[in-house]
């Protein structure tokens, strides 16, 4: 369906209101900046504000909060003959070789994560992100193999598989702060994910392993 003119608009705005608010962020701090600066700055109404982002917070991790799924989604996503463990594996390459920004590529992002690491809220806010994804994974791990409720293989597996999605941003994370290139560090986490994937075991890698049709 066409986005609506009136709809069109509201994803402006809150982009918009987002963009003002990471810039002040980014050149200020997390504490530093309150609400009614951004909503100055946007040139909107503090209520306006709240209305598109509930907490401060989400202003500034408004990207941040849609990885909530993204590990479930690849999971239910897999290819014919494919494991859950290799669809991650398969998308993070895919992320990886193209320097992509959806996995910390970029260049200024180790100024986004010092705004991260200054502000407890922030550090916060990305653990519940966090542990989200952790139970998105693990509930579709249980609903792609049809597992009982009781059955703690696919909480054991979506650890697994977390390790690795967390292993490899953590180092992206790491390398982009200390103001690397992307692309060097691209190069370098494609053999880590190589590493990564030699120490799965079988029963990792096999699972979930959607049949042909």
């Amino acid at each position: 369906m066409a986005e609506g003119l009136r709809e069109r608009k509201k994803r402006q705005t809150r982009q918009y209101i987002s963009d003002v608010a990471t810039g002040l962020f980014l050149e200020r701090g997390f504490d530093a900046v309150t609400v009614a600066e951004i909503a100055e700055a946007a040139d909107v109404s503090v209520n306006t504000v709240y209305n598109y982002f509930p907490a401060k917070e989400d202003l500034f991790l408004d990207r941040a909060t849609g990885v909530v799924d993204r590990l479930a989604r690849w999971v239910r996503g897999r290819g014919k003959g494919e494991s859950a463990a290799a669809a991650v594996l398969r998308e993070l390459r895919d992320d990886i070789e193209a320097v992509s920004p959806r996995v910390g590529l970029m260049e200024g992002y180790g100024r986004f994560l010092r705004v991260v690491h200054e502000a407890p809220a922030l550090r916060s806010r990305l653990w519940a992100i966090g542990q989200e994804l952790q139970g998105n994974l693990d509930q579709a791990l249980r609903e792609e193999t049809g597992a009982s409720p009781s059955d703690p293989l696919p909480t054991l597996i979506a650890g697994q598989i977390g390790w690795i999605h967390q292993t490899v941003t953590g180092v992206i994370d790491r390398e982009m702060s200390a103001g690397r290139d992307p692309r060097e560090v691209s190069r370098e986490v494609l053999v880590l994910l190589d590493e990564i994937e030699g120490l799965l075991g079988e029963k990792v890698l096999n699972y979930a392993v959607r049949a042909p049709e």
